[in-house]
């Protein structure tokens, strides 16, 4: 059915070797900001090597703790604790009146938040029991689908989210997802839960060792994350909070959280809620046996998605040429896996400074299919029309040969729909790709399997369209959007890596690049992140104009019309060295 366009039926197996990665390099840096040597040329890489790379960094996730100096998802401590929060979900599961399990978290980790959530109730309502999970975004549903990262860094917003999510009821499993420790907005809403103990428990989840969590007081609080998490540390032993915290190794692109951190996320909750459902309705019991194994078969995914690694280079390649000529990816997608593709796309601009029209993502029914709290968002703008019906009249009459569209199904999925939508999409073009799946039997858990390999597949392409592009320096977001203080944080020690200036220099240099001067007035000097972050949402190559500017002392004009020069922004900064 699909002629010219791969379709990967993911059966077989393959091995990853694991590059370990010594817990003193970088030091000064957390596990989930350090730069992955084994990407450290990734900018130079064929497609071909960059899904090679991409593999090596996802098998870290599930390497034998053995092997490192921090826990990791198969170490006997996190294999515990996973089983004791499973068995508060259980809990609530046999009894939920008055009753619920919330996920929260900012940018990636809300939009798997919303997908779990969703998945899980969808598994509730087909067996006639009441749904029990709800999710929280900060910046709300509009996170869903676009970037919305500055709520991120207010506290006071998490805590009335939560407040408002759980109105009336008596007892809350309150899980944080902060994949660095680091979320403000996190922050505020597990303060709530250790000051309201009577009504919530929470539970932590981060990629980060306990000590690397953010030490920064929190503007407008008492506490930084790391007090909070000491706190939470304190009620571990009673079982009042719980701290789920594997080091899962360097990103592939560093401190990209969406990546490994995301994978993470899907893993841990995905084992831990399928184990409870098991208990609450199945009858087993939970044991630490039963999550290890149920971890162990993600290792499998991990094995057969990279199976067809030539497939998965093919898409990235298509993709990186559309990309490089000014052209379109677009995603096409049922069910949960065209949910991944919306997220996948949503999270292309703050990682890679990429226009919406980039990549898209559009799934079958629109909103009735995603189903989120606040309903159809499309008057909110363009960027918020996301049903296939959007995707053949807004966007497919525009597209040709250089365009690049990949459809994301399993055997599960009409069929029919995706062979009349593929038709309608080659009177137009050929360069038409699929992720498709299919086993037999399709057992409940493999469409768990389907989804974190979509997930691995669409981070492959998204990051290596981007990277073929010339949008990376080495393995570094070298055109990260600086909007919020996480992002403000990391873009001044890149340029202190790159440049090998001053913290206080760069700072300044970063901060002449947001403001477009030449000179810092005592306003901009005096004036707080939160300022910093809202003057440099709307600008491009903020980082990249400051790292020429301090390379070679010109001005901000000048070092924007170097840069516009050449689409390859290592070779525009090399160039000047």
């Amino acid at each position: 059915m699909l002629g010219q366009s791969i379709a990967l039926t993911l059966s077989l197996f393959s091995k990853a070797v694991v590059v370990l990665v010594n817990p003193d390099y970088e030091a000064s840096l957390p596990v989930s900001e350090k730069s992955n040597p084994v990407t450290r040329d990734l900018d130079r890489a064929s497609a071909r090597e960059i899904v090679r790379m991409l593999q090596t960094c996802d098998a870290q996730m599930l390497q034998d703790d053995a092997c490192s100096a921090y826990q990791r998802l198969l170490s006997d401590s996190v294999v515990q604790t996973m089983a004791e929060v499973a068995e508060r979900v259980a809990v609530i599961l046999k009894d939920a009146r008055d009753s619920l399990v919330v996920l929260s978290g900012c940018g990636t980790s809300g939009r798997l938040a919303f997908l779990l959530a969703s998945s899980f109730n969808r598994v509730l309502r087909q067996r006639n029991q009441r749904e029990v999970y709800s999710y929280i975004i900060a910046g709300g549903d509009r996170a869903l689908l676009t970037s919305q990262e500055a709520p991120e860094d207010d506290p006071s917003l998490g805590k009335l989210a939560l407040l408002k999510r759980c109105e009336g009821k008596t007892r809350v499993l309150f899980i944080g997802i902060s994949c660095g420790l680091s979320a403000p907005f996190v922050a505020g809403q597990l303060d709530l839960c250790l000051q309201q103990p009577d009504i919530f428990t929470p539970v932590l989840i981060g990629f980060n060792p306990t000590q690397q969590a953010r030490d920064d007081a929190i503007p407008g609080f008492q506490f930084s994350f790391r007090g909070l998490v000491q706190k939470m540390e304190e009620r571990l032993r009673c079982q009042t909070a719980f701290i789920i915290n594997p080091a899962v190794g360097p990103e592939a692109i560093s401190g990209s959280s969406r990546m490994k951190g995301g994978s993470a996320t899907m893993i841990v909750l995905e084992t831990v809620l399928s184990a409870a459902h098991a208990a609450a309705f199945s009858h087993t019991y939970i044991t630490a046996h039963i999550i290890q194994q149920h971890l162990r078969s993600y290792q499998e995914t991990l094995e057969v998605t990279y199976r067809d690694s030539d497939g998965i280079s093919r898409m990235v390649e298509a993709a990186g040429k559309s990309l490089l000529c000014g052209r379109r990816v677009c995603y096409l997608g049922w069910g949960a896996l065209g949910v991944l593709g919306l997220i996948d796309a949503s999270e292309c601009n703050p990682t890679f400074g990429a226009a919406f029209e980039d990549v898209r993502g559009f799934i079958n029914g629109g909103y009735d299919t995603l189903d989120n709290q606040e309903g159809p968002l499309t008057a909110m703008g363009a960027e918020l029309s996301i049903g296939h019906e959007d995707f053949l009249h807004q966007v497919l009459p525009s597209l040709n040969d250089q365009d690049t569209v990949i459809l994301l199904y399993t055997q599960l999925d009409d069929v029919q729909h995706v062979a009349d939508t593929l038709a309608r999409v080659r009177q137009k073009m050929k360069n038409i790709h699929a992720v498709f799946h299919q086993v037999e039997g399709a057992p409940a858990s493999s469409l768990q399997q389907w989804a974190l390999s979509t997930k691995l597949v669409l981070n492959a392409v998204s990051t290596g369209a981007h990277v073929l592009k010339g949008t990376t320096y080495g393995n570094r977001m070298i055109d990260v959007q600086v909007t919020n203080s996480k992002l403000l944080r990391r873009a001044t020690r890149l340029l202190q890596s790159l440049s090998g200036k001053p913290e206080v220099q760069c700072e300044e240099a970063l901060l002449k690049s947001i403001y477009q001067v030449d000179q810092l007035t005592d306003h901009i000097m005096c004036s707080d992140v939160k300022t910093h972050t809202a003057a440099a949402r709307d600008r491009r190559k903020v980082v990249p104009v400051a790292l020429v500017c301090l390379l070679t002392g010109c001005s901000i004009m000048d070092a924007k019309l170097h840069l516009e020069r050449s689409t390859v922004v290592r070779k525009s900064v090399e160039e000047v060295m």
